[in-house]
């Protein structure tokens, strides 16, 4: 059984930094990372965006949905708040999944980042400097 298809997990709650959109998702993600890649490096404002992998359908938005900006298609997009420009969540992996932007947790999850990602695109002002395993791109690219 993967982390996303436990149904008796807590649920966690996330919101923007207006609060003007407020999401709930269950602690059951399947696995998390830091990636360092330039698109996550611009949206976030950040060296790297710490992610949260989940099922999309463990993701509920209960208010402000009105209010989400969507960059990409119905399939995969970011999706920020339209007020304060918060990054929510990625829509990934043909529109199956979201990375959910740990940061916009107000509950702690359970997991924690297992890897860096995209460390060959990283800022080159930013050292990492924990003992996680770094990867050029995706996990498996070295």
């Amino acid at each position: 059984m993967t982390g996303s298809e436990n149904s008796n997990a807590p649920i966690l709650i996330g919101e923007c930094y207006c609060r003007t959109i407020r999401f709930e998702v269950a602690d059951a993600f399947s696995y998390a990372m830091n990636c360092h890649c330039s698109n996550c490096r611009r949206t976030t404002g950040s060296a790297f965006k710490p992610f949260a992998g989940i099922a999309q359908d463990r993701l509920r938005i209960v208010r402000g949905g009105e209010h989400r900006l969507i960059f990409g298609d119905d399939t995969t997009h970011d999706a920020h708040c339209g007020r304060c420009g918060s990054l929510l969540y990625s829509r990934v992996r043909e529109g199956q999944w979201v990375h959910v932007a740990m940061g916009t947790l107000v509950d702690a999850p359970s997991i924690r980042p297992s890897a860096h990602i995209f460390v060959a695109s990283k800022a080159p002002w930013h050292e990492i400097t924990d003992d996680l395993p770094q990867y050029r791109g995706h996990i498996g690219d070295g």
